[in-house]
């Protein structure tokens, strides 16, 4: 037999690297994400978000405000499992980074005001870290604000434990002085916590005051948020959802994250209704709109040690679309995603 000439045997790969990529799909891919993508859409969210259930999820909260249809407000599941008390609609929250849009606001509003500018630099706006945090000196309060700063994270650092959290900014900064930058400001993005924790005490500085305070008399109080808190020790703990990981029985509820940009507690409608003013205009005059358009978008991500949640509006379809789960680990991250995009398609489905 002829030998096998170089045209041949790239043919053989072309056929051959596929059914591998198949295989190792079959394998290793969770079976209920991959169906996710080829079962047919239910005939309604509520049945959607009740299949999830049965993907280790204890419990989901779904807020819709879809341009000229009624509030859709949905929940099933456990509030508390161990007591067997269902989730509700209207049950307060940890929702994680969706804080830092409240943060990427106020910001907003005092660079309009020229308490700040976004041209400002790290250096000059927290002298301390001139010699601590690389090329402090070049990277401005924007790139910190559009996460192309180049800081560590904070929370990837080795020291760092989700089951011990920093109990103030302080100890959060610490872990990242000193450092090599991930990159040099400005040349990519990459997602850092560290950044919002900055501009946390960036504003109490700039304020005089702790930002919490600013950020609920300038944006939550004016839209009229009853339900919506700066951090876990604002509520009454018995208020809000437990939170779970799998294969970990303990609830997860009384691990405070404390740092600018995790903290707040909300129901999905409280920030449903805040996404909704910031694109409909009516938290910022014209010129603060155009401004917060021009540095952040309009929808957000988040997860801590039992919660995960996602906040998002669809230009598509007018829509705002919050989604809330008290559950993570295993393959609950890909399966809170799966749905959320399930529900993002009947809609469009039924806008048609």
């Amino acid at each position: 037999m002829a030998p096998m000439g170089d045209w041949d045997l790239i043919t053989v790969l072309r056929v051959v690297m596929p059914l591998i990529a198949v295989v190792c799909a079959i394998i290793f891919v969770p079976w209920a994400w991959f169906w996710s993508f080829l079962a047919p859409l239910p005939g309604s969210i509520d049945d959607e978000i009740d299949g999830v259930l049965r993907h280790n999820i204890e419990g989901i909260i779904v807020f819709i405000d879809e341009a000229g249809r009624p509030p859709v407000r949905l929940a099933a599941g456990w509030k508390d499992r161990d007591q067997q008390i269902p989730l509700e609609a209207d049950t307060l929250f940890k929702i994680a980074s969706i804080s830092k849009l409240y943060i990427a606001a106020a910001t907003v509003k005092l660079v309009h005001q020229g308490s700040l500018s976004l041209d400002d630099t790290l250096a000059e706006l927290m002298p301390s870290l001139a010699d601590r945090v690389a090329h402090a000196e070049r990277i401005t309060l924007r790139m910190l604000l559009q996460h192309r700063s180049g800081i560590p994270n904070f929370t990837d650092d080795k020291a760092f434990s989700w089951f011990k959290l920093p109990s103030d900014t302080i100890s959060a900064v610490n872990l990242i002085l000193d450092q090599p930058a991930n990159f040099m400001p400005d040349a990519r993005y990459a997602y850092s916590n560290t950044n919002y924790v900055l501009i946390g005490n960036i504003l109490d500085s700039i304020l005089g005051y702790e930002h919490q305070r600013y950020i609920r008399e300038a944006l939550i109080e004016p839209i009229g948020l009853t339900q919506t808190y700066l951090q876990l020790s604002d509520v009454d703990s018995v208020d809000v959802a437990s939170g779970y990981y799998v294969g970990y029985e303990p609830d997860l509820k009384d691990r405070d994250y404390v740092l600018p940009g995790g903290s707040m507690v909300a129901t999905a409608e409280d920030v449903g209704i805040f996404l909704r003013a910031l694109v409909d205009g009516s938290l910022f005059n014209d010129e603060e709109q155009a401004l917060y358009e021009a540095v952040y978008p309009f929808e957000h991500t988040g997860e801590l040690p039992g919660y995960q949640t996602i906040a998002r509006y669809h230009p598509d379809l007018d829509a705002v679309v919050v989604q809330f789960v008290n559950t993570n680990g295993g393959n609950t991250v890909m399966m809170h995603g799966a749905t959320y995009r399930r529900i993002v398609n009947i809609l469009s489905r039924d806008a048609r």
